[in-house]
Protein backbone atom coordinates (compact mmCIF):
# COMPACT_ATOMS: atom_id res chain seq x y z
CA UNK A 1 0.00 0.00 0.00
CA UNK A 2 1.45 3.47 -1.11
CA UNK A 3 1.12 6.51 0.91
CA UNK A 4 1.01 10.09 -0.11
CA UNK A 5 4.04 11.57 -0.66
CA UNK A 6 3.39 14.42 1.50
CA UNK A 7 2.52 11.94 4.77
CA UNK A 8 4.46 12.57 7.95
CA UNK A 9 7.56 10.20 8.14
CA UNK A 10 5.74 9.32 12.33
CA UNK A 11 2.61 8.11 10.91
CA UNK A 12 4.37 6.40 7.82
CA UNK A 13 6.52 4.82 10.84
CA UNK A 14 3.61 3.94 12.49
CA UNK A 15 1.81 2.75 9.29
CA UNK A 16 4.91 0.50 8.40
CA UNK A 17 5.01 -1.15 12.19
CA UNK A 18 0.97 -1.80 12.11
CA UNK A 19 1.20 -3.43 8.71
CA UNK A 20 4.34 -5.52 9.62
CA UNK A 21 2.62 -7.06 12.75
CA UNK A 22 -0.44 -7.44 10.87
CA UNK A 23 1.84 -9.51 8.30
CA UNK A 24 2.88 -11.28 11.24
CA UNK A 25 -0.67 -11.94 12.72
CA UNK A 26 -1.90 -13.26 9.56
CA UNK A 27 0.98 -15.82 9.30
CA UNK A 28 0.19 -17.34 13.26
CA UNK A 29 -3.19 -17.43 12.15
CA UNK A 30 -2.13 -19.60 9.05
CA UNK A 31 0.10 -21.83 10.75
CA UNK A 32 -2.27 -22.61 13.79
CA UNK A 33 -5.24 -23.11 10.96
CA UNK A 34 -3.11 -25.65 9.30
CA UNK A 35 -2.44 -27.16 12.82
CA UNK A 36 -5.77 -27.85 13.78
CA UNK A 37 -7.07 -28.87 10.21
CA UNK A 38 -3.78 -31.88 10.92
CA UNK A 39 -5.51 -32.78 14.04
CA UNK A 40 -8.92 -33.09 12.70
CA UNK A 41 -7.87 -35.48 10.30
CA UNK A 42 -5.64 -37.34 12.57
CA UNK A 43 -8.90 -37.76 14.74
CA UNK A 44 -11.29 -38.23 12.48
CA UNK A 45 -8.84 -41.35 11.15
CA UNK A 46 -8.75 -42.84 14.68
CA UNK A 47 -12.36 -42.55 15.21
CA UNK A 48 -13.20 -44.24 11.41
CA UNK A 49 -10.75 -47.16 12.56
CA UNK A 50 -13.04 -47.61 16.30
CA UNK A 51 -16.25 -48.01 14.20
CA UNK A 52 -14.68 -50.86 11.72
CA UNK A 53 -13.51 -52.81 14.91
CA UNK A 54 -16.96 -52.25 16.75
CA UNK A 55 -18.97 -52.68 13.48
CA UNK A 56 -16.58 -55.22 11.82
CA UNK A 57 -16.92 -59.80 11.76
CA UNK A 58 -16.07 -60.95 14.98
CA UNK A 59 -11.96 -61.91 14.91
CA UNK A 60 -11.54 -65.33 14.80
CA UNK A 61 -10.09 -66.62 18.20
CA UNK A 62 -6.96 -68.13 18.62
CA UNK A 63 -6.18 -70.89 20.65
CA UNK A 64 -3.32 -70.85 22.92
CA UNK A 65 -0.94 -73.13 23.66
CA UNK A 66 -0.21 -74.59 26.92
CA UNK A 67 2.73 -72.81 29.03
CA UNK A 68 5.57 -75.34 29.84
CA UNK A 69 6.72 -74.49 32.87
CA UNK A 70 9.91 -75.72 34.66
CA UNK A 71 10.51 -76.25 38.19
CA UNK A 72 13.41 -74.10 39.43
CA UNK A 73 16.45 -76.97 40.95
CA UNK A 74 16.23 -76.67 44.37
CA UNK A 75 17.78 -74.20 46.33
CA UNK A 76 19.59 -75.42 49.75
CA UNK A 77 18.50 -72.60 52.39
CA UNK A 78 21.22 -70.68 53.88
CA UNK A 79 22.85 -72.09 56.94
CA UNK A 80 22.11 -69.63 60.48
CA UNK A 81 24.34 -67.76 61.17
CA UNK A 82 25.14 -67.77 64.82
CA UNK A 83 24.91 -64.75 66.49
CA UNK A 84 27.64 -63.48 69.15
CA UNK A 85 25.97 -63.17 72.42
CA UNK A 86 26.54 -59.98 73.50
CA UNK A 87 27.47 -58.72 77.12
CA UNK A 88 24.26 -57.62 78.96
CA UNK A 89 24.52 -54.55 80.36
CA UNK A 90 24.05 -54.31 83.86
CA UNK A 91 22.85 -51.14 86.13
CA UNK A 92 23.32 -50.98 89.98
CA UNK A 93 20.76 -51.74 92.05
CA UNK A 94 18.94 -48.05 92.96
CA UNK A 95 18.55 -47.35 96.80
CA UNK A 96 14.91 -46.85 97.60
CA UNK A 97 14.19 -43.33 99.14
CA UNK A 98 13.98 -43.17 102.82
CA UNK A 99 10.60 -43.26 104.34
CA UNK A 100 9.49 -39.46 104.65
CA UNK A 101 7.53 -37.82 107.55
CA UNK A 102 7.08 -34.12 106.81
CA UNK A 103 10.17 -32.83 108.63
CA UNK A 104 11.47 -29.77 106.98
CA UNK A 105 15.02 -30.64 107.46
CA UNK A 106 14.52 -33.76 105.62
CA UNK A 107 11.85 -32.62 102.53
CA UNK A 108 14.42 -31.36 100.31
CA UNK A 109 16.24 -34.59 100.51
CA UNK A 110 13.62 -36.91 100.66
CA UNK A 111 12.01 -35.24 97.21
CA UNK A 112 15.70 -35.24 95.68
CA UNK A 113 16.17 -38.78 96.12
CA UNK A 114 12.63 -39.67 94.61
CA UNK A 115 13.44 -37.42 91.18
CA UNK A 116 17.28 -39.42 91.32
CA UNK A 117 15.71 -42.77 91.23
CA UNK A 118 12.82 -41.74 88.44
CA UNK A 119 15.65 -40.09 86.39
CA UNK A 120 17.77 -43.44 86.38
CA UNK A 121 15.20 -45.87 85.92
CA UNK A 122 12.46 -44.30 83.99
CA UNK A 123 11.83 -47.68 82.05
CA UNK A 124 9.67 -48.80 85.56
CA UNK A 125 6.90 -46.06 85.37
CA UNK A 126 4.77 -45.54 82.58
CA UNK A 127 2.87 -42.51 83.85
CA UNK A 128 3.03 -39.76 85.97
CA UNK A 129 0.33 -41.05 88.09
CA UNK A 130 2.39 -44.25 88.79
CA UNK A 131 5.36 -42.17 89.67
CA UNK A 132 3.25 -40.12 92.02
CA UNK A 133 1.77 -43.10 93.76
CA UNK A 134 5.08 -44.57 94.02
CA UNK A 135 6.19 -41.62 95.55
CA UNK A 136 3.57 -41.79 97.78
CA UNK A 137 4.23 -45.33 98.98
CA UNK A 138 7.02 -43.68 101.25
CA UNK A 139 5.11 -40.70 102.67
CA UNK A 140 4.28 -43.08 105.57
CA UNK A 141 4.65 -40.71 109.20
CA UNK A 142 2.84 -38.17 111.12
CA UNK A 143 1.73 -34.70 108.96
CA UNK A 144 3.21 -36.22 105.94
CA UNK A 145 1.10 -39.60 106.09
CA UNK A 146 -2.08 -37.02 106.72
CA UNK A 147 -1.56 -35.01 103.83
CA UNK A 148 -1.07 -38.58 101.81
CA UNK A 149 -4.29 -39.99 103.14
CA UNK A 150 -6.07 -36.63 102.43
CA UNK A 151 -5.67 -37.52 98.96
CA UNK A 152 -6.63 -41.01 98.49
CA UNK A 153 -9.59 -39.43 100.41
CA UNK A 154 -10.60 -36.91 97.67
CA UNK A 155 -9.94 -39.59 95.40
CA UNK A 156 -12.58 -41.57 96.96
CA UNK A 157 -15.22 -38.88 97.25
CA UNK A 158 -14.58 -37.26 93.91
CA UNK A 159 -13.36 -40.33 91.38
CA UNK A 160 -10.32 -38.71 90.15
CA UNK A 161 -6.93 -38.39 92.09
CA UNK A 162 -6.46 -34.49 92.48
CA UNK A 163 -2.95 -34.64 91.14
CA UNK A 164 -2.24 -35.74 87.78
CA UNK A 165 1.38 -34.60 86.74
CA UNK A 166 4.55 -35.12 87.89
CA UNK A 167 4.72 -31.56 88.34
CA UNK A 168 1.90 -30.68 90.07
CA UNK A 169 2.67 -33.04 92.73
CA UNK A 170 6.22 -31.92 93.03
CA UNK A 171 4.87 -28.10 93.46
CA UNK A 172 2.34 -29.33 95.78
CA UNK A 173 4.90 -31.04 97.96
CA UNK A 174 6.98 -28.03 98.22
CA UNK A 175 3.98 -25.89 99.36
CA UNK A 176 3.35 -28.54 101.97
CA UNK A 177 6.19 -29.09 103.21
CA UNK A 178 9.36 -26.73 102.69
CA UNK A 179 9.46 -23.90 104.56
CA UNK A 180 7.50 -20.58 103.81
CA UNK A 181 10.43 -18.43 103.81
CA UNK A 182 13.19 -20.66 103.09
CA UNK A 183 15.50 -17.67 102.02
CA UNK A 184 14.55 -15.58 104.79
CA UNK A 185 14.73 -18.09 107.53
CA UNK A 186 18.61 -19.15 106.31
CA UNK A 187 19.60 -15.44 106.39
CA UNK A 188 19.01 -15.13 109.44
CA UNK A 189 20.40 -18.35 110.42
CA UNK A 190 23.70 -17.47 109.18
CA UNK A 191 23.41 -14.02 110.16
CA UNK A 192 23.11 -15.47 114.05
CA UNK A 193 24.45 -18.27 115.80
CA UNK A 194 21.74 -21.05 115.40
CA UNK A 195 23.98 -22.56 112.41
CA UNK A 196 27.06 -23.08 114.88
CA UNK A 197 28.40 -26.57 114.99
CA UNK A 198 27.79 -27.05 118.55
CA UNK A 199 27.36 -30.98 119.10
CA UNK A 200 27.19 -31.77 115.61
CA UNK A 201 29.94 -33.46 113.63
CA UNK A 202 31.82 -31.50 111.04
CA UNK A 203 30.20 -33.52 108.60
CA UNK A 204 26.64 -32.90 110.12
CA UNK A 205 27.89 -29.54 110.44
CA UNK A 206 29.02 -29.32 106.77
CA UNK A 207 25.69 -30.37 104.89
CA UNK A 208 23.52 -28.42 107.34
CA UNK A 209 25.39 -25.18 106.29
CA UNK A 210 25.66 -25.47 102.83
CA UNK A 211 21.86 -25.67 102.84
CA UNK A 212 21.34 -22.62 104.48
CA UNK A 213 23.70 -21.38 102.05
CA UNK A 214 21.95 -23.14 98.96
CA UNK A 215 18.26 -21.71 100.37
CA UNK A 216 20.37 -17.61 101.69
CA UNK A 217 21.73 -17.69 97.97
CA UNK A 218 24.93 -16.05 99.29
CA UNK A 219 27.64 -16.63 96.38
CA UNK A 220 30.55 -14.58 97.54
CA UNK A 221 33.71 -16.58 98.48
CA UNK A 222 34.66 -14.74 101.04
CA UNK A 223 31.68 -14.54 103.00
CA UNK A 224 30.88 -18.34 102.50
CA UNK A 225 34.78 -18.78 104.04
CA UNK A 226 34.08 -16.73 107.11
CA UNK A 227 30.68 -18.06 108.40
CA UNK A 228 31.71 -21.40 107.86
CA UNK A 229 35.23 -21.02 109.87
CA UNK A 230 33.04 -18.79 112.92
CA UNK A 231 30.74 -21.79 113.01
CA UNK A 232 33.94 -23.78 113.92
CA UNK A 233 35.82 -21.35 115.44
CA UNK A 234 33.05 -20.88 118.41
CA UNK A 235 32.66 -24.68 118.92
CA UNK A 236 36.88 -24.81 119.30
CA UNK A 237 36.89 -22.19 121.73
CA UNK A 238 34.29 -23.62 123.79
CA UNK A 239 35.88 -27.02 123.57
CA UNK A 240 39.06 -25.29 125.12
CA UNK A 241 37.35 -23.63 127.87
CA UNK A 242 36.21 -26.57 129.29
CA UNK A 243 39.52 -28.13 129.09
CA UNK A 244 40.86 -28.91 132.64
CA UNK A 245 44.36 -27.20 132.97
CA UNK A 246 47.16 -29.32 134.46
Amino acid sequence: MSLPVDTPPAIADALGYLQHHLQELTECQNALEHVINNTLMGLIAQIQQLTQLMTGPAPTPTVALPLITTSPPPVNPPSPVLSTPTKQQTRPKLPSPPDFSGERTSDQAFLNSCMLYLCLAPEQFSCDEEKIFWTLAFVKDRRAARWSENLFRQEVDTGVFPIQSWADFEQQFQSQFFPVNAEVDAVNALEGSLYYQGNQTVDDYLDRFLTLVSNARYTDPWTLVVKFCQGLKTNIQGQIATMPFR
